[in-house]
C-alpha cells in the first residue's frame, strides 16, 4: 500500500478508527479524487452541511418519522457541534489566543467525539437498502475467510450490535488486512485505529426508538436484511 492511501485511512476510519480526531489532518490526508473515491465529497465535514439521505424510509424496517429526527437532530446536531467546537479552536489559535486549558481540552474532546459522530452516521445511512442485495464476491469471499460464512459474520455481528451501547461495525485492518467486528460504546471510544468501516449499525436507543420502543434486538435483526453490501464492497475495494 502507498504511503498516501495509508495516510488516507486516518481520514476514512471514523469513529472506527480515528480515535484522535483532526479536520486540518483529514483534509491533508488525500486529494480530492481520493474523497470522491470513497464518497465523502458530499460529507459534513467537508461541505459544513448535513449530507442528504439516501432514502427517506426504508418500509418494514425504518419509518420516516423514524429517520427524519435521526438524521436532522442526532447527525445534524452532532455536526453543529463539530463545527462550533473546531471554529473555536482554530480563531483561538490564529489569533494567538489564551484558552483555559480545561476549556481547550473539551473542545478538543468535542472535535473527536462530534466529528466521529458525524462520520460514523453517514456511513450509517448511505450504507442502509431498502433490499439487501448479495454480497459482492470480493466482500464475499473475505467473510467468509474470516469468519467461515456470511451467515456465521451475520451470527457475530449481531451479538456484537445487540451488547453495543453506541455503534457496531465490520471493519477492515490495513495493517494484517483482517476484518473485525468491532463494539463502540461511544464515538470515540473501542477504536481500531486506522481500521475502515464497512458496515454501521448505529445502535443509540434514538437509531430505533420510535419504531421499535425497547426492542432494540428486533432493530439489529432487521438491520441484517437492509444492508447495501454495494456500498460495503465499494468501501471494501478501496482499502485492496
Amino acid at each position: 500500500m502507498s504511503q498516501l492511501s495509508r495516510r488516507h485511512f486516518v481520514f476514512l476510519s471514523s469513529g472506527a478508527a480515528v480515535g484522535n480526531f483532526l479536520a486540518s489532518g483529514v483534509a491533508e490526508a488525500g486529494t480530492g479524487d481520493n474523497k470522491q473515491e470513497q464518497g465523502f465529497t458530499e460529507s459534513g465535514l467537508v461541505t459544513g452541511q448535513p449530507k442528504p439521505l439516501k432514502h427517506v424510509e426504508i418500509p418494514g424496517f425504518l419509518s420516516a418519522e423514524q429517520i427524519a429526527p435521526h438524521h436532522t437532530a442526532h447527525y445534524g446536531g452532532a455536526l453543529k457541534g463539530y463545527n462550533a467546537a473546531d471554529a473555536r479552536i482554530e480563531e483561538a489559535v490564529k489569533g494567538n489566543e489564551a484558552v483555559d486549558p480545561a476549556a481547550y481540552g473539551a473542545l478538543k474532546r468535542a472535535v473527536n467525539s462530534k466529528g466521529n459522530s458525524v462520520i460514523l452516521h453517514e456511513l450509517y445511512f448511505d450504507g442502509l437498502a431498502r433490499e439487501s442485495p448479495d454480497p459482492a464476491a470480493d466482500i464475499r469471499a473475505a467473510i467468509d475467510k474470516r469468519f467461515g460464512s456470511v451467515e456465521k459474520w451475520a451470527a457475530d455481528f449481531i451479538a456484537s450490535a445487540k451488547n453495543a451501547a453506541g455503534w457496531a461495525m465490520l471493519v477492515k485492518h490495513p495493517v494484517n488486512g483482517k476484518l473485525y467486528n468491532v463494539v463502540s460504546d461511544e464515538h470515540a471510544m473501542g477504536v481500531l485505529w486506522m481500521a475502515m468501516p464497512l458496515v454501521v449499525i448505529d445502535t443509540y436507543e434514538h437509531a430505533f426508538y420510535i419504531d421499535y420502543q425497547n426492542r432494540k434486538a428486533d432493530y439489529v435483526e432487521r438491520f441484517i436484511d437492509h444492508i447495501d453490501w454495494q456500498e460495503a464492497n465499494q468501501r471494501f475495494a478501496a482499502q485492496a
